[in-house]
């Protein structure tokens, strides 16, 4: 209820009334008076459509300068033809500056971990938490959409206490969500910003005619899941790592990690035995340890158990395969 306060107040700041998007939303005005009270993803969305057209603003207020119907459309659109994510995110950001000087998004990238971060320019009161909390929710949710990929986070960060409604925050943003910090904006793995956008004008218009679920509701597929869940099992301490240990690392539902790798034609197990399959073939390559010492460091219980599952993943035996990687050695060191 508290961000259905905060758009009420986006109206008392244009001194308009806010009953007709209230009633188009169902939302009776008793209930602004309960914090405990909550509403529906479909009735928040109904309110802030029929809020933004009414005071034709879609900041609802937060900023000096209105934004009329359609300005977010244009930010989408301006960012639509870039080539991969990364240069999006950045047009994004210029093209921002253009319509508001109150905030300034930003996106930084060293290689590993990209920031999206805000910083203000201008005190906007009580609605600041609403201001800041829906422009990332707003670059998060189009950048999810255009390269049609969840976009996990490792953290979304907000400029103030934790309010009353903090477990909503969860909600909002996947990733842990940290307050009191210096500035708000959130980070994830910089890989995300290869990815290439795979909308059209055509897709576009379709979204912007029901565009604001993205910013309510976490978007479903995750195009890196693979890679991420690969990353985390070739980690040393994962060989105990087990799908609920994934699922938490993720910060998704086990359900959501099952159904997500099953999109992309992948199971836990299958990645399991390919991470093993990869570490078992290394270490033939590259040592001259016996079979069983390697089948131990691996995780086996034994040399035959080895033997068996590395038969299923090769369709060779650990020895006949190290002697095929060698004769392969020798023929190219040959040949060079």
């Amino acid at each position: 209820m508290a961000f259905v306060q905060a758009v009420v107040r986006g109206f008392e700041r244009y001194g308009a009334d806010p009953s007709e998007a209230l009633q188009r939303a169902q939302i009776a005005p008793s209930q602004l008076q309960r914090a405990e009270a909550r509403v529906t993803a479909a009735q928040f969305e109904q309110l802030c459509g029929a809020a933004m057209q009414q005071l034709d603003d879609e900041a609802l207020g937060w900023f000096t300068r209105r934004l009329p119907w359609g300005s977010y459309g244009l930010l989408c659109r301006a960012s639509l033809g870039a080539p991969n994510l990364g240069v999006a995110l950045k047009r994004w950001c210029r093209h921002h500056r253009l319509l508001v000087d109150d905030i300034e998004l930003t996106l930084t990238d060293d290689g590993q971990v990209a920031t999206l971060s805000i910083g203000e320019h201008r005190d906007v009161g009580t609605l600041r938490e609403f201001c800041l909390l829906t422009s990332l929710r707003y670059v998060h949710g189009y950048a999810c959409w255009a390269v049609d990929s969840r976009i996990a986070l490792y953290e979304a960060a907000f400029p103030f206490e934790a309010p009353p409604h903090a477990a909503v925050y969860p909600l909002l943003f996947p990733g842990p969500v940290r307050f009191g910090a210096a500035r708000a904006g959130f980070s994830f793995d910089a890989h995300y910003l290869g990815l290439p956008l795979r909308r059209d004008e055509r897709a576009l218009r379709t979204m912007l005619q029901h565009a604001l679920p993205l910013t309510v509701l976490q978007y479903r597929r995750d195009r890196l899941l693979v890679q991420r869940v690969r990353d985390l099992l070739n980690q040393p301490s994962a060989d105990a790592l087990h799908a609920e240990g994934l699922a938490r690392a993720l910060n998704v539902s086990l359900r959501t990690l099952h159904r997500h790798l099953r999109q992309q034609g992948a199971t836990v197990q299958s990645l399991k035995d390919e991470v093993r399959c990869a570490r078992a073939q290394d270490a033939l390559r590259r040592s001259r340890h016996p079979v069983k010492q390697i089948a131990h460091q691996l995780g086996f219980r034994s040399e035959k158990s080895f033997a068996r599952a590395f038969r299923q993943w090769t369709g060779a035996t650990p020895s006949d395969w190290r002697s095929g990687a060698a004769t392969t050695r020798s023929d190219t060191t040959f040949s060079n």
